[in-house]
């Protein structure tokens, strides 16, 4: 008997190959989403988590120093030391090589005979002279591959730039290590001597670190730090790669949720094709309830489809999924480049868990998704299950029963959401029960609207309107699964274009309102959202006395350690004579800058700084300066939307007090009256003349420039949009298409009786826009409340921003319009099958 269930399953699923094949699409594509976004954004980390473990060798603690690093006088005296532990010296920075590709490599500074303990290029064969890095000045090596892809061979030069300053690097040796993750490291990796790196980044005498392996644990380390000078600080390795996940861990979060999104609709996708399947057998399934097949048995017939169509869409959705990340992966590494840090990925990491991870994701969703058409399978009595009309019944009785069990879950949900934690999950879990509530009440509402939509309908196109509206609500079981699935993607590109206008714009009015200068100056910076780079010492003041220039301000950006965790800090010299413009979210803006003014103890953060690690005014933060660690009292709390790590900002009187370092990392330039932007930023450049390239840009200029940073950071967010579009558009054509064929029996009776192909035509093309219409009104409260979440909820709790809702109308209205073509488009093929159908052939019995 289960041999004959079987057959009979398969050679259901072959004989409507249309609907099987777009049900196998659907769940292939949500897995894919899921599975590419995991994949891209796991080898991004990877890569940069692979080179930094490589890059810090067998180190368990690193001694770093303040701004500009630690003088080579503190590797000195730790050799010195009768228990002295293993030790390195590192100097390490960024290089952008010149030509088409201006790829960035980590340039390297060792010594060559204290790295036997920490590190070992090495292993492996090598082309060149690797011994010329201690004999030859400005000298590198490099990895084979690497040089492969730039075009350089063993002995070629190297031209690169750093902070806009122009060097030129003699490739002395090529490296083919035999270890993978050595390999890996190296193809974003140039070595180098210490005195070479020190000269090509402008160190000389200083070093990045020290690396250090202490054998003593913890009793060693205590030691250790009782006699360190001021301004170094004591680290180990391992804090460091988990401050590199933390800082990404709310943007890896974030696209995981939305490609998840794509996976909910493709389930209505799965629960539709199952549930055709069920209904469209109805009368078989009960003559064999008649002739004795047991319930569990119909129960298992039904899973097994599901979980055949399960097995196959999946491993297509996994072969997919890997051919999208090898795509996305660029995307999603330009976004990290542009806000946290520098990585070079070069290769997608195939990680075993990532694809079981997708498998997992779509069996389970095809499963689950099956468990009601199968349970419906299984649970009617022969003689109901005979009859098409049952199943209408019991929707049309459900309705009112699911709407209340939506409107708890709505309630839930909103507890849920109202929750005050800064967690992830239950802000995620609130709006996937917005969703689900939102579409146990579909049913109810699509039954209320189309029998009032009946009237009208009849009004404006006769007795075809009327047909139209009632066979919504005849076919309930059926078009309120359409329904949910188109109104779920509508909404979700509702409320995510919201989002991303609401921050769009309020991005946009702090950029108006912070960038009041007319002309801004800067080197080069490799991460676009972190000017952290220097201008060549006296080019400041050189500009600053630019003819046309009434004021200045200037800005350093520099990384210090803030409670024990690595933070941009920035020294502002604000314009005499000019308001400061920041506003205020804790500290009246008078008080905040007396504090400021008046002391040397104070500064103030930005909020996503005070989200994350509970900072308020009033509250006192550890930071690490050149005169050692020194308690600050916060003086207030400024909105930012430059960084969702946070950042903290100090007077630049303030920071020369505390700090060494007089560098110079932008300026800010007011034009005297009367004098012309445009003209005056074509006279700073001729000024700075070629001692150091920098972006010399108006404010116009720079505000473009930043909205087009924002706009990259949220191309793989359009992208995800798109692709739940996507799913949602295969799980409609299925719905109507099913909905449509499975009513062929009445169409033919129809036409028998007079209807035209025209008529027909017409009926089911004005059904379909019907269903359209309403999605597009269920998805427009829908996709508002999703943006509303999305923005005060998740965006809060995910970066720490306040952001204005802005509810854009041209958003809203291309949801109705995506609602109604789509629909439009799934009605086309069953509108044209049946209106050519032979209706003799139709009235036949299978």
């Amino acid at each position: 008997m289960r041999a004959l269930l079987a057959r009979s399953s398969l050679r259901h699923l072959g004989g409507h190959p249309w609907l099987t094949a777009l049900s196998l699409l659907g769940i292939a594509m949500g897995v894919a989403v899921v599975v590419s976004i995991d994949l891209a954004s796991g080898s991004a980390l990877r890569a940069f988590e692979q080179s930094t473990d490589v890059v810090a060798g067998r180190a368990t603690h690193q001694l770093t120093g303040g701004t500009s690093g630690l003088p080579e006088g503190v590797y000195t005296a730790l050799k010195l030391r009768p228990d002295s532990p293993d030790a390195a010296p590192v100097v390490q920075g960024f290089v952008q090589v010149e030509g088409g590709n201006h790829r960035t490599l980590t340039l390297l500074g060792l010594d060559p005979f204290a790295e036997a303990p920490f590190r070992d290029f090495s292993t492996g064969g090598a082309v060149g002279d690797v011994s010329a890095l201690l004999t030859r000045p400005g000298t590198v090596v490099m990895g084979a591959k690497t040089a492969r892809s730039l075009g350089v061979k063993a002995g070629d030069t190297l031209p690169v730039t750093v902070t806009g300053l122009r060097r030129e690097l003699r490739v002395s040796a090529l490296l083919t290590p035999s270890q993978e993750t050595t390999e890996r490291a190296l193809e974003s990796l140039l070595i180098a001597d210490i005195s070479t790196a020190q000269e090509v980044l402008g160190l000389e005498g200083r070093l990045t670190r020290v690396d250090l392996r202490l054998k003593g644990g913890e009793a060693q380390a205590a030691a250790l730090k009782a006699t360190l000078p001021p301004g170094a600080e004591l680290v180990q390795t391992s804090g460091r790669a988990g401050t590199v996940e933390q800082m990404t861990r709310a943007f890896r979060t974030n696209l995981t949720a939305l490609s998840l999104l794509a996976l909910v609709v493709g389930m209505f996708l799965i629960y539709n094709t199952m549930t055709f399947s069920v209904v469209q057998r109805r009368g078989m399934l009960g003559r064999l309830r008649a002739v004795g097949v047991t319930r569990g048995e119909l129960f298992a017939v039904v899973l097994g489809e599901a979980l055949l169509l399960g097995i196959v869409g999946t491993a297509a959705g996994l072969l997919l999924g890997i051919l999208m990340a090898s795509g996305l992966v660029g995307l999603i590494t330009r976004t990290i480049n542009d806000l946290y840090f520098v990585v070079n990925v070069r290769r997608l990491s195939l990680e075993p868990f990532t694809l079981i991870k997708g498998l997992s994701l779509g069996l389970g969703a095809t499963v689950l998704a099956a468990l009601v058409p199968a349970w419906e399978a299984a649970r009617a009595a022969p003689v109901t299950a005979l009859r098409r009309s049952t199943v209408e019944d019991v929707s049309r009785n459900r309705a009112p029963k699911l709407a209340v069990l939506g409107l708890i879950i709505l309630a839930i949900s909103a507890a849920v959401l109202a929750w005050p934690t800064q967690a992830l999950m239950p802000a995620y879990t609130g709006l996937f029960g917005v969703l689900l509530g939102s579409s146990l009440l579909v049913p109810w509402v699509t039954e209320k609207l189309t029998k009032a939509a009946a009237r009208p309908l009849g009004a404006m196109f006769g007795p075809l309107g009327r047909m139209a509206a009632r066979g919504v609500t005849a076919s309930l079981s059926r078009t309120a699964v359409a329904l949910a699935a188109l109104m779920v993607a509508v909404a979700t590109t509702v409320g995510v274009g919201l989002m991303v206008s609401s921050f769009r714009g309020t991005v946009a009015a702090w950029l108006e309102s912070a960038l009041q200068a007319d002309v801004f100056v800067s080197p080069p910076s490799l991460v676009a959202r972190r000017g952290d780079s220097s201008l060549v010492p006296g080019l400041a003041e050189k500009l600053r006395s630019t003819p046309g220039v009434e004021a200045s301000g200037s800005i350093r950006v520099i990384h210090v350690r803030i409670n024990d965790v690595d933070t941009d800090l920035l020294a502002v010299d604000f314009a005499k004579g000019h308001e400061r413009t920041y506003r205020f979210k804790e500290g009246r803006a008078e008080d905040v800058w007396r504090q400021l003014d008046a002391s040397t103890d104070a500064l103030i953060v930005s909020e996503p700084f005070a989200f994350h690690r509970d900072v308020h005014a009033g509250d006192t933060l550890r930071v690490a300066t050149d005169k050692g660690p020194h308690d600050f009292r916060v003086a207030g709390v400024y909105f930012d939307y430059g960084s969702d790590v946070g950042t903290v900002l100090m007077p630049r009187a303030t920071y020369e007090h505390w700090y060494e370092d007089r560098g110079v990392s932008g300026l800010s330039l007011f034009a005297a009256p009367g004098q012309d932007v445009d003209e005056l930023v074509a006279r700073v450049r001729d000024r700075a003349g070629g001692e150091q390239a920098l972006n010399v840009r108006a404010n116009r200029a720079l505000r473009q420039a930043s909205m087009e940073v924002f706009d990259r950071t949220f191309t793989i967010t359009q992208v995800l949009r798109l692709l739940a579009i996507g799913v949602a558009f295969v799980g409609v054509l299925s719905a109507l298409m099913s909905l449509q064929l499975e009513r062929a029996r009445e169409f033919a009776v129809l036409r028998a009786t007079g209807l035209t192909p025209g008529q027909l035509w017409g009926m089911v093309s004005l059904q379909t826009g019907l269903l359209g219409l309403l999605a597009g009104l269920f998805s427009v409260p829908l996709g508002l409340a999703l943006a509303y979440v999305l923005v005060h909820v998740i965006n809060q709790r995910s970066f720490g921003w306040t952001l204005q809702l802005v509810v854009a109308p041209g958003v809203v209205g291309q949801a109705l319009v995506l609602a109604l073509v789509a629909a439009a488009l799934a009605g086309l093929y069953p509108a044209w099958r049946m209106a050519r159908a032979n209706p003799a052939m139709a009235l036949r019995e299978e």
